[in-house]
């Protein structure tokens, strides 16, 4: 048997005898990607909201004559276990709005006593004598009132910053016509007429102000709030018709165009020498308008002059039953107007809500829109939104609206053909070159969003994403 020399030892690595890969590469033109970015989003919200053009950069709602006034909801203050009202946020209750001395409302704020609660404590019964107003400033109640057949019914589900009771301030005759239970544990204020009526009468504007209050004769509205307009049906003969005219709301509304911009900056060495295959100029300034359209979507939600979230009438703000969305939730958001286009919720929020059909074995159906499979309840199509916020509590909300300027919708603003335009409503203009040679490009964004009519938005607010029993 032969044996190899140094067969007992290592064996020697072989000469290298082609080019290794690793260099071959240096020579080698690579198939790349264009720059990829994980902000981008679907932005149903951009997609489905009707455009309409506004020429010198405002649009003006003109409504019939509303007598409501203020958004409805009331704000505190925290300190430890303490909780004030924001002296101010007393001006959202009708009996105090007009009235503007802070130094009263501050003391009025003083009078106010804490209240904590329980789930399933009774906070006031239904056919008492009512005396002070209750301002809910954490958790959610029950108003609970006769059914039609003696049974108790819900009535309203009432939650953070809402108030009830504030008729009872004026009216020495006032009951409760309902019995508020807590559903959950929480915090409220209350207010009593003893308390206000005893400041009064030490303090001579606050108690002009609520005779003049008193003195107002009522109001000839509709349910929603608007001048009434006098007519008559069902006639016969020859009577005499009422005459009457619409009025108009003599301080509309204006909503100018917001703005996001940004500065690209571009080094002239990278624009001049590092264009094949792409151009870097192009991927640059395609990332910066992603971005930008990003940032769009987010502020037409959350800002807090125009913003959806915010702009959302105070009657058209429900709270879920039990926490998390139920079809019956989602039932409610919809009978509350006609011709509803779509519903918009996190992402988490719409598992939430498949969670609950599923224990009730209902499977909601879907629809493909722009190529993609979107679920439905009600063929209402519900879009995803990462924009809507959570809060830390891992509660969020659920819109539902009608779109469209002829519907009396939501619709979105902006101007398109403004000059550099390189999307609709939305420019690229040249800065110049610095003395670093960096070329700079000015990217801006204008838009907003109008509610034409409060009901044409509604919010499922506090939703419950958390709970998977």
């Amino acid at each position: 048997m032969s044996v190899q020399a140094g067969s007992e030892t290592e064996a020697q690595p072989l000469p290298q005898r082609s080019l290794a890969t690793s260099a071959a590469r240096n020579l080698a033109t690579t198939t790349k990607s264009a720059p990829q970015m994980q902000e981008i989003t679907s932005r149903w919200l951009l997609k489905m909201l009707p455009w309409v053009s506004v020429q010198g950069g405002t649009y003006r709602v003109n409504r019939r004559l509303s007598y409501s006034v203020g958004d409805g909801r009331v704000t505190f203050v925290k300190t430890g276990d303490q909780v004030q009202v924001i002296p101010a946020e007393l001006g959202e209750l009708p009996l105090l709005r007009s009235y503007e001395d802070i130094d009263v409302l501050g003391e009025l704020a003083q009078r106010c006593r804490q209240v904590d609660f329980e789930a399933g404590q009774e906070l006031t019964s239904f056919g008492s004598p009512s005396d002070q107003v209750f301002l809910l400033a954490h958790g959610r109640i029950d108003q609970i009132g006769p059914g039609p057949y003696g049974e108790d019914a819900v009535l309203r589900t009432v939650a953070d910053g809402a108030y009830f009771g504030e008729d009872s301030l004026l009216d020495d005759e006032a009951i409760w016509e309902y019995t508020a239970r807590a559903a959950t544990s929480g915090t409220a204020l209350v207010l009593s007429r003893q308390d206000l009526q005893l400041l009064a009468d030490r303090v001579d504007s606050l108690r002009t102000h609520l005779d003049r209050v008193r003195a107002m004769p009522d109001q000839r509205t509709n349910t929603y709030g608007e001048a009434e307009i006098d007519l008559s049906a069902g006639h016969v003969g020859e009577p005499v018709l009422p005459g009457t005219f619409v009025d108009y709301d003599a301080r509309p509304r204006e909503y100018e165009l917001s703005i996001a911009q940004t500065v690209l900056r571009v080094h002239t060495r990278v624009a001049d020498l590092y264009n094949q295959p792409m151009n870097q100029t192009e991927q640059q300034l395609r990332l910066t308008v992603e971005a930008l359209r990003e940032r769009q979507e987010h502020e037409m939600l959350n800002n807090r002059e125009f913003g959806l979230l915010h702009n959302a009438d105070y009657d058209q703000r429900i709270q879920p039953h039990d926490g998390a969305p139920t079809p019956d939730d989602m039932d409610q958001l919809l009978s509350m107007r006609r011709g509803s286009k779509l519903f918009l919720a996190h992402p988490k929020a719409i598992a939430a809500f498949g969670r609950e059909c599923n224990k009730r074995g209902l499977y909601p159906e879907t629809i493909e829109i722009g190529g993609s499979r979107v679920p439905t309840w009600r063929g209402v199509p519900i879009f995803p939104s990462s924009k809507i916020p959570i809060s830390d509590a891992r509660t969020t909300s659920i819109l539902c609206m009608r779109t469209g300027e002829d519907e009396q919708g939501v619709i979105g603003l902006h101007q398109p053909g403004i000059p550099d335009e390189i999307e609709p409503s939305m420019s690229v203009r040249f800065m110049g070159i610095s003395e670093q040679a960096i070329i700079s490009y000015l990217v801006t964004a204008y838009f907003s969003a109008a509610v034409l009519v409060p009901d044409a938005l509604g919010v499922l607010e506090n939703v419950e994403i958390g709970r998977w029993r």
